[in-house]
């Protein structure tokens, strides 16, 4: 900055400019000049220091990509090895407890010795696929082999009970789960609708009497209501049958 200063100072003294407003001016523009090209400088080496930084972090985080691919390619390997192991050694007779569908076992208890989170995720996961009878198998087994835990509540109830319908092989299931439900929660926001499988339950194993009490509940108390709409169609056959007879 002294060359640019000198220069000046060197201009002022050939135009004959001796005035000490004119002095103090000049010398304070060249101290502003000398600060912005100061300032101009810090934020230049800021802004290359920050690009260098940028590009190291964009290098390390391609490489952590790559490693968590390596791993989970390793572990989805190991998984698949562990699974062939034990469904081989299961084929070879592994004692265990008689399963919740000795025909069709789809839970596996005692050979993946699930946890209790691991067996209810199951559940759930396979509830929201509409994998009806897988998650009815997982919900059973948690019940009877965890049945004091604190995840048995209303909504569990009423999740096993639907899914337990849906496969339509497990009634017995369906109106054990509910019947659960509505004697424990009969305040529960799925009180209604577990009263309405109930009474499907009822009609799929032809128990039109349990059917008609069922259904007469909702024609007196919830007339107004979704699960009524889905009853009423049901009722109305009956009737007609009852009056026919």
């Amino acid at each position: 900055m002294k060359p640019l200063f000198n220069s000046l100072l060197l201009l002022l003294c050939v135009a004959g400019l001796s005035s000490c407003d004119k002095w103090e001016e000049l010398q304070v523009r060249a101290e502003k000049i000398n600060r912005y090209e100061n300032v101009s400088l810090h934020l230049a080496r800021e802004n290359r220091d920050l690009k260098a930084e940028l590009s190291r972090l964009r290098a390390d985080i391609q490489t952590l990509k790559s490693e968590k691919n390596y791993l989970q390619i390793k572990l989805d390997k190991y998984e698949d090895k562990t699974a062939s192991a034990l469904e081989g050694n299961h084929s070879r007779g592994i004692a265990s407890v008689a399963p919740v569908n000795p025909q069709n076992d789809l839970v596996k208890y005692e050979v993946y010795k699930w946890t209790p989170s691991q067996v209810l995720a199951m559940a759930e996961k396979e509830f929201e696929s509409k994998n009806f009878e897988k998650s009815a198998q997982f919900f059973m087994t948690f019940k009877e082999k965890f049945p004091s835990h604190e995840k048995i509540d209303d909504q569990f109830l009423f999740q096993a009970g639907v899914a337990s319908f849906e496969t339509g092989k497990h009634p017995e299931w369906t109106l054990k789960h509910l019947e659960n439900l509505v004697k424990a929660y009969p305040t529960s926001k799925y009180y209604r609708g577990a009263k309405l499988w109930m009474a499907l339950t009822y009609l799929q194993l032809g128990d039109e009497q349990k059917f008609f009490t069922t259904v007469e509940e909702f024609r007196k108390k919830y007339r107004n209501t979704e699960e009524w709409k889905v009853l009423s169609p049901h009722y109305e056959k009956i009737v007609q049958k009852f009056k026919r007879n």
